[in-house]
């Protein structure tokens, strides 16, 4: 019996994390431990630890990591604190396998202290190109892991070309796909929406999203650092300019945070639009119908790329995030500019749905990853392939 921990740090992580969860925890020769800590445990980020307990899992330990501010300096610190906090909870869960999402900074702690414990590391969508810190965080994870779950054979031969072992490297697809897949074939997503005010809050008028709405979701750019204000002021003012009901979802809690989080703020206390309900957070099946429904999704996640592609949801990608990240025929990617922005929405309100493209997986990532990880033996040592 193998013991996979799975390492959670916000809801990015366990939204690409939650069919793996399941798939391990029902695996006879696996036994799923789950370790929660920096964004997820803080009330500021609505406790996700909570909700990944009310989802059934069972958490194995929590840690509290994360430094205030949301700068460079606080980021640096929170992944130093991170990494000593990771230490303690290893070396007392002492899994044969630690398991990681991604690209986001608290990620690379966790696999740092796996490895320099003698612990086999698994890394799930590596081998892609964007832009920020995610982009050296994630080729750092791939050079530290034992097993590799990229999302697509672009991304798998990346890795290979990196000096990875070709028999480590599984072209899975995307996890979040998996869940894609469950909610919308067996649910209806309008009707789904009906309660969301009542379910999850918010600020800003209940708006009637049977009569069609903008999903907004914009993080910080880390390598961006004072120009985060700026950049969501013009999507809001974009925004303003076309005045359509709007969903907003507030930003994580990557370096630059309080900079979009402030000009929201900001915006809202000085134009009062009954256009724009803004939520905290949300489950990720509720944020799936939200893309399922929406006229177009606007910002800079990776949500509009891997789940955008496969529910055909139009995307307008605004800025370098995602910069040369492998898109599908739903993305249309714009600079930071007001004009550029609006165009670019109302072009794809226009085009309306597109047609599904499993670009980024079929829904089947979270099986695979399990069986691989009962089956599969790297050794321990690495060694580079060229």
């Amino acid at each position: 019996m193998k013991k996979v921990c799975v390492y959670i740090g916000g809801r990015a992580n366990y939204s690409s994390s939650k069919s793996i969860l399941r798939h391990i925890a029902n695996h006879n020769e696996l036994e799923l431990q789950i370790l929660v800590g920096t964004a997820a445990v803080l009330d500021r980020y609505n406790r996700l630890d909570l909700l990944i307990e009310k989802d059934g899992f069972d958490i194995s330990y929590k840690f509290f990591s994360m430094v205030e501010g949301e700068t460079p300096i606080t980021m640096t610190k929170t992944t130093g604190l991170s990494l000593i906090e990771a230490t303690t909870a290893l070396g007392q869960l002492s899994p044969d396998i630690v398991l990681v999402v991604g690209d986001r900074y608290d990620v690379l702690p966790i696999g740092i202290a796996a490895v320099f414990m003698n612990i086999k590391l698994a890394h799930t969508m590596g081998g892609e190109v964007t832009g920020t810190i995610d982009e050296s965080v994630r080729h750092a994870l791939t050079k530290l892991a034992h097993f590799h779950f990229p999302a697509t054979e672009e991304a798998r031969q990346r890795i290979i070309r990196m000096g990875e072992a070709d028999e480590s490297v599984f072209n899975v697809g995307c996890p979040r796909n998996d869940l894609v897949l469950e909610q919308i074939d067996n649910v209806d997503s309008l009707g789904f929406l009906k309660d969301i005010y009542k379910r999850s809050g918010g600020v800003g008028p209940e708006l009637a999203l049977d009569k069609g709405f903008l999903l907004v979701s914009q993080h910080p750019v880390t390598t961006e650092y004072n120009q985060n204000r700026k950049n969501m002021e013009l999507t809001l003012t974009a925004l303003e300019s076309i005045a359509m009901r709007t969903v907003l979802i507030w930003p994580n809690s990557d370096a630059g945070s309080d900079e979009v989080s402030t000009a929201i703020r900001s915006f809202r206390e000085r134009k009062n639009p009954d256009w724009l309900h803004v939520f905290k957070d949300l489950p990720v099946e509720t944020y799936i119908h939200l893309m399922n429904s929406t006229l177009c999704l606007v910002g800079n996640s990776s949500s509009g790329i891997r789940e955008g592609a496969l529910l055909g949801t139009p995307v307008v990608n605004i800025g370098t995030r995602q910069a040369s990240r492998q898109k599908g025929k739903n993305v249309v990617s714009v600079a930071n500019s007001v004009d550029a922005i609006k165009a670019a929405i109302l072009k794809q309100v226009r085009h309306g749905r597109y047609e599904m493209d499993p670009i980024y997986g079929d829904g089947s990532a979270g099986d695979q990853i399990a069986k691989v990880l009962a089956d599969y033996n790297p050794p321990l040592q690495k060694r580079i392939t060229y």
